[in-house]
C-alpha cells in the first residue's frame, strides 16, 4: 500500500458553465446560487465533493478501498454496524472498552471509504459509533469571476402524466415548466490538503492522484440537460516541501489572477478571460504545478 502524503498542497480550480445551472438552490425553485449583494455566482463545496465522489465511484466500482460513504440511499448506521461486524467487535464487548472499539472501527472506515479519508465524516450516530474524522482535503465555495444573471426558460411538455388531464384540458393538453440557466460563468474554487491529517487517516499518494483526476474529469461524467456545458479549465497546484508548508496559502493563491480581456464586454466564453500566473520568486520550498 502506498504511503500517506508527506507534504502540504494548496490549489486553485477554474471551471466554467455555458447555458446551464451549475448548482441549483432547492429552496429558491432551483435557481442557480449567487451572492445576493454582488450577483457573484456560487457553487458549494458540498456540490463539488459530490462530483468527486461520483467520479471515484465510476473509476473504481468494485474496489473495496475506494467505496463511498456518502452516497444515494446509503444507510450510514448500517455501515457503522458493518465495521463492527467485520472486525469481530460484536463478540468482544466484554474485552474491549467503547473507545477501543470505536478507534478500531474508525480505522476500518478510513481504509474502506475514499471520501472518509479524503473529506472526513461524522460517524457518531447510531448504536455502533465510529467517531469523527477530520479529512485532509478541504474545498471552499466556488465563486464566479464576474456577476452572473440567471435566465428563466419556460418549457412545454406535450405528454401528460394521467388520462384525466386529457379529459380536463382536451386534445391540446400539455404541461408547463421552468428551468434556470447561467448563460456563461467562469468559477474559481480553492482547496487545501494537510499532510499531518493525511497521515492520521491514511490518505495516500494514490488517493491524491485520484483526486487530481477527479477534479479534471468530474464534469465529463456529470452531463445533464440542466447543467449545460461544464468544463474544468485549469488546476493550479502549489506543492510544499514540508508537511506544515513553506508559506501561507493565501499568499500563494493570490498569485493566480483571472481578469476579462476587455472589461467592457459581457463574457460569454473562456477566451474572454486571461489568466495571470505569477510563478517568479516563489517562496523557498514551494513548487507550482499546472495539472491541466
Amino acid at each position: 500500500m502506498a504511503n500517506s502524503i508527506q507534504v502540504r498542497y494548496d490549489f486553485a480550480l477554474l471551471f466554467d458553465v455555458t447555458d446551464g445551472n451549475p448548482n441549483g438552490d432547492p429552496e429558491a425553485g432551483n435557481l442557480p446560487r449567487f451572492d445576493p449583494e454582488t450577483g457573484i455566482g456560487l457553487v458549494t463545496d458540498v456540490c463539488l465533493k459530490r462530483k468527486i465522489r461520483n467520479f471515484v465511484s465510476l473509476a473504481f466500482p468494485d474496489e473495496p478501498s475506494y467505496d463511498i460513504y456518502i452516497k444515494e440511499r446509503a444507510i450510514l448506521n448500517e455501515l457503522h454496524h458493518e465495521a463492527y461486524r467485520e472486525l469481530g467487535l460484536l463478540d468482544e464487548f466484554r474485552t474491549l472498552n467503547e473507545l477501543e472499539k470505536m478507534d478500531r472501527a474508525q480505522k476500518w472506515m478510513c481504509e474502506r471509504f475514499y471520501d472518509v479519508r479524503a473529506f472526513g465524516a461524522v460517524m457518531s450516530t447510531g448504536q455502533y459509533r465510529c467517531g469523527q474524522v477530520k479529512g485532509p482535503v478541504q474545498l471552499t465555495f466556488a465563486r464566479s469571476i464576474d456577476q452572473v444573471i440567471p435566465v428563466e426558460h419556460t418549457l412545454t411538455r406535450v405528454a401528460v402524466t394521467a388520462e384525466r388531464e386529457i379529459h380536463r384540458q382536451g386534445a391540446e393538453a400539455r404541461s408547463m415548466g421552468r428551468k434556470y440557466t447561467v448563460p456563461y460563468g467562469l468559477y474559481r474554487a480553492n482547496g487545501f490538503i494537510s499532510a499531518p491529517l493525511a497521515k492520521k487517516v491514511g490518505f495516500t499518494e494514490d488517493d491524491l492522484e485520484l483526486l487530481w483526476q477527479a477534479l479534471i474529469y468530474m464534469f465529463e461524467h456529470d452531463r445533464s440537460a440542466s447543467r449545460g456545458l461544464m468544463t474544468t479549465r485549469a488546476l493550479y497546484v502549489f506543492q510544499h516541501s514540508s508537511a506544515l508548508g513553506s508559506a501561507p496559502a493565501h499568499q500563494l493563491l493570490e498569485r493566480i489572477r483571472v481578469n476579462k480581456r476587455d472589461p467592457a464586454i459581457v463574457a460569454r466564453k473562456f477566451d474572454d478571460y486571461e489568466i495571470h500566473v505569477d510563478d517568479l520568486n516563489l517562496p523557498k520550498g514551494v513548487n507550482l504545478i499546472l495539472k491541466t
